[in-house]
């Protein structure tokens, strides 16, 4: 490699000296120009070649690896696919279910707001049925009580007026009027 070195710097030095250089026209070149030019590329083209290869390798590794992470990927995708499918599908059951136990909780609230109903109908009923047997009975009592309050009065007015209006013989008379009475009585039930 030193040899390569001072070979390139003495190429330099006498092409400063005038006696040598390099000529730029490709055209116009001469062959010791272009077996100069060649060895220093077949030289220099083998580090590159072999730097060239292992570039090469280190871009096939990387290209299977960034090739297995894309397949790994796809897979990983395809099972979340899946996995959402399912989600969805077991979503859409769950969703129906909910429907369906919306609509019987709603019908089961109706039947029961429907029952309260009824039962609240029939409950005022027999409370007023109650009320109304109430009613009758206190109005039955109330007129048997003034029958008899009437009937007591009538008697204490009954009894004063006989006990001052009667005397001995109206007495007597009514006594006798009333076996008479008791007699027909008897008669006509033989």
């Amino acid at each position: 490699m030193k040899n390569i070195t001072d070979s390139f710097v003495s190429l330099v030095r006498w092409s400063f000296a005038g006696s040598f250089g390099f000529n730029t026209d490709i055209l116009a070149t001469n062959p010791i120009n272009l077996s100069v030019v060649l060895g220093v590329l077949i030289f220099f083209g083998k580090g590159v070649r072999a730097s060239c290869l292992s570039l090469s390798d280190l871009l096939d590794n990387r290209k299977q690896r960034i090739l297995n992470t894309i397949q790994n990927s796809e897979e990983l995708q395809g099972g979340a696919i899946q996995r959402l499918e399912k989600a969805r599908a077991r979503l859409r059951k769950i969703e129906r279910e909910a429907d369906q136990f919306r609509v019987n909780g709603y019908s089961e609230i109706e039947r029961e707001k429907l029952n309260l109903i009824k039962s609240t109908y029939k409950t005022l009923e027999e409370l007023e049925n109650y009320k109304n047997e109430t009613i009758r009975f206190d109005h039955q009592r109330a007129v048997q009580q003034v029958r008899q309050q009437a009937f007591q009065q009538v008697l204490k007015r009954a009894r004063g007026t006989l006990n001052s209006s009667l005397n001995k013989e109206l007495h007597l008379r009514t006594i006798s009027d009333n076996i008479d009475t008791f007699e027909a009585m008897a008669e006509i039930t033989d």
